[in-house]
């Protein structure tokens, strides 16, 4: 029986299973343009998975911007798998051009005309409409590659010292977690709990102080991760913390860092920008967001406000703020 993401006569390489990993997504299961349910065509070069009807309109605009293939039927190049991987699919390329859609603005629906489509279609990826005036995404391709890039990366900076040098390669930047409060968290004494956070990223990990007997604790506190080349998610614990017996877990969530880091890829130096939204990481089925998270520059700061509701816990939320800062800070 063939498999319906590569051809039968083909090995499946770690590439390929990758991308079907990411086909099946819940967020990558409807067309990123008019929320048709499983779509069989992607646009290599913008990292989405759309419909038939959508990638009719999207063939139009040219392979320049973008670059339709079906999941079934076409050959893939390393690149194009490699730019599909790097993207993530529709949410994260949404939460770019999409971040400044208006609620009101008319996106198409599975039964849509095709005039409403294209409509639609160039006004998201051609002009851009719905990103800010000022900044366009020239490339997909380029924009996104350079998450991955280490050779890219380091041509962007200067600096005179080799071991500064090197540490650009390995890293993309820093980020600053200000674990600011927690709210109905769960009970693990008798009436109260005495709870504390613990942050990991990779082999990196940093903790909040304990806050005794305190079921809606305020911390404020900030707490520093170094970005590698190749990140995963950030994991959040909650831990109830006792003198005698092991700590009990409260609740754990992931952060996806990938959101704020497109963005901050694709918009550039933020110094040199006014306050505005940058994008969205996307409140879905699969991850712990209470509402979508919104990615603003704020005073020449990149920020990200995040509110997450704990996983496998009756009860609890944490509130943290994200700030992206460069390496040499």
């Amino acid at each position: 029986m063939s498999n319906r993401y590569h051809r039968p006569d083909k090995p499946v390489s770690g590439k390929w299973k990758k991308l079907r990993n990411l086909m099946i997504r819940s967020d990558n299961r409807i067309c990123a343009d008019c929320c048709t349910p499983d779509p069989k065509w992607a646009s290599a070069n913008i990292g989405v998975f759309i419909c038939l009807k959508c990638s009719e309109v999207h063939r139009s605009l040219g392979a320049e911007i973008s670059k339709v293939l079906s999941l079934t039927l076409d050959e893939w190049s390393e690149s194009d798998m490699d730019s599909m991987i790097q993207v993530g699919g529709n949410s994260y390329a949404n939460s770019i051009y999409e971040a400044f859609l208006p609620k009101a603005y008319p996106k198409p629906k599975p039964d849509s005309s095709n005039e409403e489509r294209t409509k639609f279609i160039r006004s998201k990826y051609v002009l851009q409409d719905f990103l800010t005036p000022s900044l366009r995404i020239v490339s997909s391709k380029m924009s996104f590659q350079s998450l991955e890039s280490g050779k890219d990366l380091g041509c962007s900076v200067s600096s005179n010292s080799s071991k500064k040098k090197e540490e650009m390669g390995q890293f993309l930047g820093n980020l600053k977690v200000k674990v600011v409060r927690g709210s109905n968290l769960a009970v693990r004494d008798m009436l109260t709990s005495d709870p504390y956070v613990v942050l990991t990223l990779g082999q990196q990990k940093a903790q909040t102080t304990v806050k005794k007997s305190n079921l809606n604790p305020v911390w404020n506190e900030e707490l520093k991760f170094s970005i590698p080349q190749h990140y995963g998610a950030l994991k959040l614990q909650v831990y109830d913390h006792d003198v005698i017996s092991a700590d009990d877990i409260m609740g754990e969530a992931e952060i996806d860092l990938q959101p704020m880091i497109t963005a901050t890829m694709a918009f550039g130096d933020s110094e040199l920008l006014a306050n505005m939204q940058i994008g969205k990481w996307l409140k879905t089925s699969d991850n712990a967001l209470v509402k979508d998270s919104i990615i603003n520059i704020v005073d020449g700061k990149i920020k990200q406000e995040v509110l997450l509701k704990l996983q496998n816990v009756e009860s609890g939320e944490i509130e943290l703020e994200l700030e992206w800062m460069p390496l040499d800070e």
